[in-house]
């Protein structure tokens, strides 16, 4: 796969554009922030007298209600969460956005399972930092960037893949590397990460391997330690080199009870459930059951939600965090 950087990139394609940035959360002002500072004309579409408006006051960000925003950008970067964009795409863009202007997504979640269509018109593009948004801006400001994707959904203009790479560059993604995929790629590898692996499945390892000790006879407090406390070691070891990094910093024990355990715990039946998790989200099943349960108000969401925050490691953790004094330093220390 070919990563393009800042020298593959045409800026000019959005030369004296207008960029309305619509959502004001952790990407919304990363975005709008890294965009401004690139030369670029931004308005952030927010509620007057809201949270987002003023985050974006303070950050000293030219703002709009929405729907003002919207009638006079060229790029419409549509960052709210999922389960709102079909009611502001509607009610705000649709209605005002001018003709020939291109719709930018973060997530192709809208997109995919047909909650947003947008008019024939547009061109429609997706750009994705691989991060958070205070990660996002804080690396644009010291000069370096968090790789992006992109895509093309709908190229009118004949000009959308270069206005998506221009604005993934704006944002400091051209700078860590910019990789080409597609709205089904993004979305469908981007939810299955999340469920099976990194929020889900990390989730769930966790909550047994506490309980199997807890089980046992071993004491909270202990079990915490070693199966939630620690799992931050291992991560930033993977997050830094990989696989490899982690076996190298690790003891020649740990390394070998890794190797000859870690496939005793995730067997091939975890992995056929990984598979079912993954064919939920391609068949559009995960989706629709998503969105139905927002539409009845999320009774399921909240109960299983309320589960995890009611679970003896979460009182336990909250015993143990109040005596690490470093977690409680700010985040510029």
């Amino acid at each position: 796969m070919k990563v393009y950087t800042n020298d593959d990139v045409d800026s000019s394609v959005l030369e004296g554009k207008r960029i309305a940035v619509i959502g004001y959360g952790s990407q919304g002002r990363a975005h709008a922030q890294n965009l401004r500072d690139s030369g670029f004309d931004v308005v952030a579409g927010v509620r007057e007298g809201g949270k987002g408006w003023n985050n974006a006051k303070e950050d000293k960000v030219n703002v709009a209600e929405p729907a003002e925003a919207v009638k006079g950008a060229d790029l419409i970067s549509f960052l709210t969460p999922d389960m709102a964009q079909e009611q502001i795409y509607k009610e705000v863009i649709a209605p005002n956005a001018k003709k020939g202007s291109t719709l930018v997504f973060a997530h192709g979640f809208s997109i995919l399972y047909g909650r947003v269509e947008p008019r024939t018109d547009m061109d429609v593009v997706l750009v994705a930092p691989k991060g958070p948004g205070d990660l996002v801006r804080r690396e644009y400001v010291r000069g370096r960037g968090v790789p992006s994707l992109f895509a093309v959904h709908q190229d009118v203009s004949g000009k959308a893949r270069d206005k998506a790479m221009a604005y993934a560059k704006g944002n400091g993604g051209a700078t860590g590397g910019l990789l080409e995929t597609t709205f089904r790629e993004e979305t469908e590898t981007d939810l299955f990460g999340e469920q099976a692996v990194l929020c889900g499945g990390a989730k769930e390892l966790v909550i047994a391997g506490y309980q199997t000790l807890i089980d046992a006879g071993y004491q909270p407090e202990i079990a915490y330690f070693e199966c939630l406390h620690e799992l931050k070691l291992i991560v930033d070891l993977f997050y830094e080199g990989g696989i490899s990094k982690m076996h190298d910093f690790i003891s020649e024990t740990a390394k070998y009870g890794a190797v000859v355990s870690g496939p005793r715990v995730i067997t091939d039946e975890t992995k056929a459930r990984m598979k079912e998790v993954l064919k939920d989200i391609q068949s559009g099943q995960f989706a629709r059951e998503w969105i139905l349960e927002n539409q009845a108000g999320k009774p399921r969401y909240n109960a299983l939600l309320n589960l995890d925050r009611d679970h003896e490691i979460e009182k336990t953790g909250r015993m143990l965090r109040e005596r690490m004094s470093w977690l409680r330093q700010p985040s510029n220390a």
